[in-house]
């Protein structure tokens, strides 16, 4: 998969920033803060359009994955708890070490950025039968993925290793969800659920709920 983005090179206080941004933000791709969980909602353009990010992701450890989202609406319909929170998404190596908090001065700065293309290949991702699920519980594994918000933005970190294994649960977003509906007439919901550290914790140590939960929807019903 090749994805047309715009690259902004960015720096803050002496230290340079690289973030990385679809040149066409999907209009159908929504994610929020629902208090106990985080929710995310995607068609087949935002779905395809969140699998190519991850990818990229995979592969930019130099690099910040931004996709700005939370002027989008979500589907007619959902409901969350109190008043949601709508959020853009950010996703980065833990390599990087970058602080959520200086995000708000970055995005600040990012302007139109620069066009070029980007391999993003879903290739990358293996077979579920090739991913040692068991050693996730391990004490020694480092490759969780981490949760953090900040200037209402949901940053999702790990390791080239956690992108790749988790990019594995979404890409059946993009290849198993368009059709599901059809297959399964009774039962038309589909989604993926991707979590902080381990399974078993409802919040981060920042307060940041530890679920995240993407939902598949057809029809938006604008």
């Amino acid at each position: 998969m090749e994805q047309r983005v715009r690259v902004s090179e960015v720096r803050l206080g002496g230290v340079g920033v690289r973030v990385v941004r679809p040149e066409v933000v999907p209009g159908r791709v929504v994610l929020r803060d629902d208090g106990h969980w985080l929710s995310m909602y995607v068609d087949r353009d935002g779905a395809e359009c969140l699998t190519g990010l991850w990818a990229l992701a995979a592969r930019s450890a130099r690099s910040l994955v931004h996709l700005p989202i939370r002027g989008n609406s979500a589907p007619g319909g959902v409901a969350g708890e109190g008043e949601p929170v709508a959020l853009d998404l950010v996703l980065a190596h833990h390599s990087l070490q970058f602080r959520a908090s200086s995000w708000k001065g970055v995005r600040a700065r990012l302007g139109p950025g620069r066009l070029q293309k980007a391999a993003a290949p879903v290739g990358d991702f293996p077979d579920v039968g090739e991913i040692d699920y068991e050693r996730r519980y391990h004490r020694a594994y480092r490759d969780h993925l981490g949760f953090d918000i900040a200037a209402h933005t949901l940053f999702v970190v790990g390791s080239a290793t956690a992108f790749r294994e988790h990019g594995t649960v979404l890409r059946g977003l993009v290849d198993e969800a368009p059709s599901y509906g059809r297959r399964y007439p009774g039962d038309r919901h589909y989604c993926v659920e991707l979590t902080s550290g381990l399974w078993s914790r409802p919040r981060t140590r920042r307060n940041v709920p530890g679920s995240l939960h993407i939902e598949y929807c057809d029809s938006w019903n604008d």
